[in-house]
C-alpha cells in the first residue's frame, strides 16, 4: 500500500483540505444561501457547487503557480479579492437580500458557481494549501506517484465530505422550518463576515510583510 500511496502525506492533506473548507460549517451557509429554492433545486446546487470547487482546486493544483505568475498576481491579492467577495456575500445574508430571489433560484447569479463553488468552498486558503503541496511533492526528492495519489484522493475525500453535508441539510431544512433557516441565514452571514475580514486582515499582513 505505501509503495502506492503515502499514508502520511494523504492524512496530511485531508486533514489540512477539512479543517479549511470546512464540510459541517458549511451547511448553515449553505442554508442561507439556497434559503429560497425548493429540495431538488437545493440538491442540484450541491452537484453543482462541489464541481465547480473540484474543478477550481484541481486546475489550481495543476496550473496555479504558472497563472498567477503570468497574470502578475500574488496570493495575498488572491486572498484579499476572495474576502471582499465574501463579504459582500455576508452582507447579502445579514440584510436578507438573498432571500429576495425567485424559488425558482435559476434567475441572475448561480449562488451554487459564486460564492458557494468558489471563493467560499474553493478559496485562497484551499487554493494556496493545494499548490503548496503539489509544489512540495515537485521538489522533493521522494516526489512521485505515490505522492501524487495521496495528494488526489486527499482532495476527492474532502469534497465527497462537502457534498454529503450540504446534500443532507434538506434533513435540517426540514427541522427548522422557514422561520428556522431565516435566523441559520443571519447567524452565517455574520460568520461569512468574520472569515471575510479574517481573510482581508490576513491578506494585508502578508502585503506589508512584502512592503518591509
Amino acid at each position: 500500500m505505501s509503495a502506492v500511496l503515502d499514508t502520511a502525506l494523504f492524512t496530511e492533506v485531508f486533514v489540512t483540505l477539512f479543517v479549511i473548507m470546512d464540510p459541517p460549517g458549511t451547511v448553515p451557509v449553505f442554508l442561507g444561501l439556497t434559503s429560497a429554492m425548493g429540495a431538488k433545486q437545493r440538491n442540484r446546487a450541491a452537484r453543482q457547487a462541489i464541481l465547480v470547487a473540484f474543478g477550481v482546486i484541481v486546475v489550481f493544483a495543476l496550473f496555479g503557480q504558472q497563472v498567477l505568475h503570468y497574470m502578475g498576481i500574488s496570493l495575498p491579492a488572491l486572498q484579499a479579492s476572495g474576502g471582499l467577495l465574501l463579504l459582500l456575500v455576508a452582507m447579502e445574508l445579514l440584510t436578507g437580500k438573498m432571500e429576495e430571489p425567485s424559488p425558482s433560484g435559476n434567475k441572475g447569479v448561480n449562488v451554487a458557481l459564486v460564492p458557494l463553488g468558489t471563493p467560499l468552498l474553493a478559496g485562497p486558503g484551499a487554493i494556496v494549501a493545494t499548490m503548496v503541496f503539489v509544489q512540495q511533492t515537485r521538489v522533493s526528492d521522494a516526489g512521485g506517484v505515490p505522492q501524487l495519489v495521496a495528494i488526489a484522493i486527499a482532495i476527492v475525500l474532502v469534497h465527497v465530505c462537502l457534498y454529503l453535508s450540504m446534500r443532507f441539510a434538506n434533513v435540517i431544512h426540514r427541522v427548522l422550518k422557514d422561520s428556522g433557516v431565516t435566523l441559520v441565514t443571519r447567524i452565517a452571514g455574520l460568520l461569512l463576515a468574520a472569515i471575510a475580514v479574517q481573510q482581508i486582515a490576513t491578506a494585508v499582513t502578508e502585503f506589508v510583510e512584502m512592503a518591509q
